[in-house]
Order: structure tokens, then C-alpha cells, then sequence
């Protein structure tokens, strides 16, 4: 029974996404919207409908390999066989498991490595995008892979010596000790863990760095400082963001945003970021995030020891890391659901970020233009099906975020 029910689980996620992907393309339109006359001419504006052709097609395969791997992963009873590899090693149930998944976690990092070289050096060259060198990519690969180890693997541990120790009463602990290193990551991410990949250099002294810093001031935001970000090292894409939290916020640029927008435009979508933050999104997300581990875990309680559960991935012996593993694919669909509607929040949220930019630093124009470019810039979709943006979209269509505005003036 568990059998079939987790291929269904797994079929269900990739035809809903399949669906939604062919509904996708299928909604292009010859037809430029009025809003972007003047900043798409004909063929940019195909350029950017090819590139939205050219990564569906590559995320549909990647996903069908992805599918076929699994089940027949499933099938062939190579769960089994991994956790036969661990347990050869005599290393008890905690250094079993920590084997266990670091090959499976190796195994899904090879197949997709492929896809995500065709992603960079094909796809993303095609059209201008990619600044990434090989030398950046083998090295961002190894980082990864390194940090996953370095960080996940104590707290992976920590969470199996949980449900071995206390059983039934595990689910409190794992889910506080998750919480805490959540917490914990969103400190030390942005001094040890991000200059890993990216150079952050203070943001020179002028005109940009005066406005930011009045328009903080006003609104009473405290702050780390103002960073640039080489984000052209990898692409020439552009993009904003902020960092951790109380005095220790940081404010970082991607050094192409800084060089294809007007002070105004980047104040402008600086106001937009800080509106999270006073709106309370930020915390509102933790806290959605913070019950979302601890259903996981409690649900993960009930199935810890589930001879069924084991017995579909053709199983041997029964573990707790196993049962980490295993009910993930279990939690499939609740974890589709519960996407929809993080994300019908977080395009709320977006509406609301952007009417306190717009309501605070009272330019408008600025914010449309900077929308209009940041989606020209990025070959965004212009006119996404309904059921895509309903499923995937955390923010709402560029023109809908333009109409919102409007409204607001």
C-alpha cells in the first residue's frame, strides 16, 4: 500500500508541475503588453519567450529523470542496498545513517549536475546571462557540498540520537533544535557562510549611498551598513536583498543592479525590501516556517519504526534514519499544499511591500520603472498562466505589481 501510494505522490507532483509548465508556454503571446512598449522591440521581447521555452524544456527533463531515477531507485531496492553499504562499516545507527545519506545525497547531486551544467553554460550563455567560469562552478559545487556536510550533518545526527533516545517525545526536541539552528543560520549566514561565494565590499561613499542612508534614517531602520555584491561574476542578471536581522542588517546590491538603475529606482526597491521588515513579513514567515517543522516532525513520529514503510523501499532492517528518508516522500503532497499557500501569502505580502515603498519614498514612477527593468533585464515572463503563478509564483506578474500601483497614486 505504501508502495503505491508514494509513486502516486511522486506522479502527482510531476504532472501537476508538468500541466502547469505546458499551460505556461502555451499562454505566450505575440502580443507585447502596452506597459512595455518602448522597453521590449520585437525581437527581445521572442528572445525573452525562447528563453521561458528553453528552461521549461530543460526542467521537464530534469524532472522526468528525476522521476524515472526514483521509482526505479524505489523498485530496484537501491535504498536497500545504500543502507547495506552503511551498516557494513559497523559504525552504529548514528554513523550508519550519516553514510546512508550522504550517498544518497551524493547520488541526486550527480544526476542533476548535468542539468545544471547545461543550465549555466548553455542556456544562460545563449542570452547572455552567464559570467560563471568553470573554475567558479567545480568550486561552488565543492562548497556546497562541503557546507552540507560541515552544518548538516551534526544537527542530522542530533535529530536521529532524538527519536533513539526519547522516542516518543523526539519530536520536541528535533523540532526545537531545528528552530534554533534555523535562527542560528540566519545570523552567521551573512558573516561566515555568503562571503564563502561572493565578495561584499562596503558600498562607496555618493549620491546612492547618501539616499539610501536618508531614507533609512527616516524611516527609522536600523542597520549593519550598505554592501555591493559581485553578482557579475556569475551573471549578469541583478537582484537586491536583505540580511539578517535587528542592528545587524545588511543591505547588499548586486553590482549589476547598481549599474543598470538610477538612484531613485534602486531607493526605490530598497523601500520595497524594508517594507517586509516593518510590515512584520519576515518574522510572520519564521513563524509559518518554525510550524511547518514542527507538524514534520510529530507527523515523522507516527511513522518512525512503520515495518510497511520500510517494506516499500524493500528495506532489510528498520532505522530512524531510514524514517527521516523515507517519510519525506510521504509528506509530498502536504509540502505542495502547504508551498500554494506560502505562496499566495507571499504575493500578498509583495502588494503590501510595495505600497509602503511607494507610500514612504513617494515616487511612484520609480518603482514602475525599476519593475520594468528588473523584468526586462531578466527576460521575465510578461504574461505567466494563472495556474503557474497560483502554484510557483511567490510574487504577483510584474503587471499586476504595475496596476497595484497605479491604484495606490
Amino acid at each position: 500500500m505504501y508502495l503505491v501510494i508514494i509513486i502516486a505522490f511522486l506522479l502527482l507532483s510531476f504532472g501537476v508541475s508538468s500541466v502547469s509548465d505546458y499551460l505556461n508556454v502555451k499562454n505566450i503571446s505575440d502580443e507585447l503588453p502596452q506597459e512595455f512598449v518602448g522597453y521590449y522591440d520585437a525581437e527581445k521581447y521572442k528572445k525573452s519567450q525562447n528563453y521561458l521555452k528553453d528552461k521549461t524544456k530543460l526542467s521537464f527533463i530534469s524532472s522526468s529523470v528525476s522521476l524515472v531515477v526514483s521509482i526505479a531507485f524505489i523498485l530496484a531496492g537501491g535504498f536497500n542496498c545504500a543502507d547495506v553499504f552503511a551498516r557494513s562499516f559497523g559504525y552504529g545507527e548514528i554513523g550508519s545513517g550519516i553514510i546512508f545519506v550522504s550517498v544518497l545525497f551524493l547520488l541526486m547531486e550527480i544526476i542533476q549536475i548535468p542539468f545544471s551544467v547545461y543550465n549555466t553554460f548553455v542556456i544562460e550563455e545563449k542570452y547572455g546571462f552567464n559570467k560563471t567560469t568553470i573554475k567558479t562552478f567545480v568550486s561552488d559545487i565543492f562548497k556546497s557540498l562541503l557546507l552540507t556536510f560541515i552544518i548538516g550533518i551534526p544537527v542530522f545526527s542530533l535529530i536521529v540520537w532524538f527519536f533513539i533516545k526519547f522516542q516518543n517525545t523526539a519530536w520536541i526536541y528535533a523540532s526545537i533544535t531545528v528552530i534554533l539552528f534555523e535562527l542560528l543560520i540566519t545570523f552567521i549566514a551573512p558573516v561566515f557562510i555568503m562571503p564563502l561565494f561572493n565578495k561584499y565590499v562596503p558600498l562607496e561613499d555618493g549620491e546612492l549611498k547618501t539616499e539610501l542612508e536618508k531614507y533609512a534614517k527616516e524611516q527609522n531602520f536600523k542597520m549593519k551598513g550598505l554592501y555591493k555584491m559581485d553578482g557579475s561574476r556569475r551573471s549578469t542578471k541583478t537582484n537586491a536583498f536583505f540580511t539578517g536581522f535587528g542592528k545587524f542588517r545588511r543591505i547588499v546590491l548586486f553590482d549589476t543592479l547598481i549599474a543598470k538603475h538610477t538612484v531613485q529606482e534602486l531607493v526605490s526597491v530598497l523601500a520595497h525590501e524594508m517594507g517586509h521588515y516593518k510590515k512584520g513579513h519576515i518574522r510572520k514567515f519564521m513563524i509559518m516556517s518554525f510550524v511547518n517543522t514542527i507538524i514534520i516532525f510529530f507527523l515523522l513520529s507516527l511513522f518512525i519504526g512503520n515495518a510497511d514503510l520500510f517494506a516499500a523501499f524493500k528495506m532489510q532492517n528498520i532505522s530512524v534514519y531510514g524514517a527521516l528518508i523515507f517519510f519525506g516522500f510521504l509528506y509530498t503532497p502536504i509540502s505542495m499544499f502547504l508551498s500554494v499557500i506560502q505562496n499566495v501569502i507571499s504575493r500578498k505580502y509583495e502588494y503590501e511591500a510595495d505600497r509602503y515603498s511607494v507610500t514612504t519614498y513617494k515616487n511612484p514612477e520609480a518603482m514602475i520603472e525599476a519593475l520594468k527593468k528588473l523584468s526586462v533585464d531578466n527576460l521575465s515572463n510578461l504574461t505567466p498562466h494563472k495556474m503557474k503563478v497560483f502554484m510557483e509564483y511567490s510574487h504577483p506578474t510584474v503587471l499586476e505589481r504595475i496596476n497595484a500601483i497605479r491604484k495606490i497614486i
